[in-house]
């Protein structure tokens, strides 16, 4: 009888892709906080207000209703037609229920549309820096990525022209994400109309991470959804994790045309099923109900950039691009290579963690080496308290 070839455990395309840079580093924090060390987290890039009380409410009440059951793979009918109808009073686009599935957050819409989307070999384009999961559900589809560097200098932005020359025969895909993580950049909104058009002409998918959307900070936040004459080649990647603070509820949504919904779908149905269904009760509430939550989040994230900036570039030899939008900074700090032994990023960041007792997540995951990222998603007072722990540390090297 055949035995399996002790070498080969795993298939190769587990071996394609790495464990999360930012959950990695959580979990190491984790150990940490568990022996009683008192931690600052600038780590998981997560809302630190609680989730708004109608929403809490709307699901204790689907709770006491027994809405316990099955229901349908992309979502029940309420929650597709509210997803369409939040994104088409805000951003003007033009989706039926019928091209939205729900999903079990942001990154498994993001994971379903790129395996539903992209065949081994296909190209894909990934500005850098880039959000940490994209490489790697990319080449676990068998993709190859295709990495677009941006200028800090110019606050790592992108533009059609950019793009245009990264384009080969190969390429499927293009991934944006604005507000952007780990930089904070937020591309203008004709850049992003002409890099869509760039790809429909091209007959290129455009895939747009919207996680941060409603956390750019001056002018109206924009979706490339709102571009309809151009919806043939847009996935609209959603969540509610950052937007209403329900992380740790795990919703999220697509958009995309009807076909692509379809296999997303018929993908998802073999997965996860439907995504939990307390939480669509809970997410219907979200996008139906007052969104004055939102605004009034966004207004404290304002405020607290304010402090990051003036404490960050306060610590000699740190230099740091002002974010326009999500809830990160990401401060440069190779001047510190070769002080106390450190010669990476993830150097710094580990000697960060365990003896400044900051959490931070280190550049290389996000395709850069001479930076940091850092999440003010947090309290005024752990971010002064963390930000004082940094400067007393790095200054001491």
């Amino acid at each position: 009888m055949p035995t399996l070839n002790a070498a080969k455990q795993v298939s190769d395309r587990i071996n394609r892709i790495e464990v999360s840079a930012t959950l990695a580093v959580v979990n190491e924090a984790s150990k940490l906080r568990a022996k009683g060390i008192d931690l600052v987290d600038f780590g998981a890039g997560e809302p630190f207000f609680p989730t708004p009380r109608h929403i809490k409410d709307a699901a204790i009440d689907a709770i006491e209703k027994n809405f316990t059951k099955y229901t349908a793979v992309a979502g029940i009918p309420e929650l597709r037609q509210a997803i369409v109808d939040r994104h088409r009073a805000d951003f003007g686009s033009d989706y039926s229920p019928l091209e939205v599935v729900a999903s079990t957050g942001g990154k498994l819409a993001l994971f379903d549309a790129i395996q539903v989307l992209v065949d081994h070999g296909d190209e894909v384009i990934i500005p850098v820096p880039y959000w940490v999961s994209f490489k790697d559900i990319v080449q676990y589809a068998g993709g190859v990525c295709v990495y677009l560097p941006t200028d800090e200098a110019a606050g790592f932005q992108l533009t059609a022209e950019m793009v245009a020359g990264a384009i080969t025969p190969r390429t499927r895909a293009i991934i944006l994400n604005s507000p952007g993580n780990p930089s904070g950049a937020v591309f203008p909104p004709q850049e992003i109309e002409a890099i869509v058009r760039l790809a429909h002409e091209r007959g290129i998918y455009v895939i747009v991470d919207e996680c941060y959307v409603y956390l750019a900070y001056e002018g109206k936040p924009f979706s490339a959804g709102s571009l309809t004459k151009y919806k043939e080649h847009i996935v609209v990647v959603g969540s509610l994790s950052k937007t209403y603070s329900m992380t740790g509820w795990r919703m999220g949504y697509s958009m995309s045309p009807e076909p692509i919904a379809k296999a997303i779908g018929k993908l998802q149905s073999q997965m996860t099923s439907s995504s939990n269904h307390i939480v669509q009760k809970a997410a219907v509430a979200a996008l139906n109900g007052p969104q004055d939550c939102v605004q009034e989040m966004k207004r404290e994230y304002m405020a607290l950039r304010e402090i990051a900036m003036q404490g960050i570039c306060d610590i000699a030899a740190v230099s740091c691009y002002r974010p326009a939008g999500a809830f990160y900074i990401y401060p440069r700090i190779e001047k510190y290579f070769g002080k106390g032994g450190i010669k990476t990023a993830a150097e710094l960041a580990h000697r960060l963690l365990h003896e400044a007792h900051v959490v931070t997540i280190p550049g290389e995951g996000f395709g850069t080496d001479e930076h940091i990222r850092i999440s003010y998603a947090v309290t005024r007072e752990d971010l002064k308290e963390g930000l004082r722990r940094m400067k007393a540390y790095l200054e001491s090297l």
